[in-house]
């Protein structure tokens, strides 16, 4: 897929922010929602979505709307970080398939990193169920 195209409005993050598909959710307010990835790369893998907005990636990001998102998206970041306790965290975000963008919504993943652990493969590996991502969105949660 192009780095620039036309904004697919069922993409699956597009689907979530309708309540079209189930998500366990760490935060949310009118400018963006968190939630936990259903394929992590680690424990706490968490993603932040922009709302009200048709951006595929940080390109297409209006940029009067980024400064509002990027504020949630380090408090979700330290919200983990409380949370979690890791040796570190990731914060990361693709643009275009050939990065390795592969929902075409603007997304940040955020990654807890402990020292040791290796992180999973990116959108790969076994999906977790809700029952599995609960208890650790719970604790995030607590921590926004």
């Amino acid at each position: 897929m192009t780095l620039h195209a036309p904004y697919d409005p069922d993409n699956i993050f597009a689907k979530i922010l309708r309540g079209d598909m189930p998500h366990v959710s760490v935060f949310e307010d009118e400018v963006a929602l968190a939630f936990m990835d259903v394929f992590p790369q680690a424990e706490g893998h968490t993603l932040i979505i922009p709302k009200k907005v048709e951006a595929r990636n940080f390109l297409d990001m209006p940029t009067e709307k980024l400064g509002a998102y990027m504020e949630r998206v380090q408090q979700v970041a330290r919200a983990v970080e409380k949370a979690l306790n890791p040796d570190g965290v990731v914060v990361t975000q693709f643009n275009g398939a050939p990065a390795g963008q592969t929902v075409f919504h603007l997304h940040f993943h955020i990654l807890p990193r402990f020292e040791g652990t290796r992180l999973g493969a990116h959108a790969a590996g076994q999906m977790a169920t809700p029952e599995q991502l609960e208890p650790i969105a719970s604790r995030i949660r607590a921590a926004v």
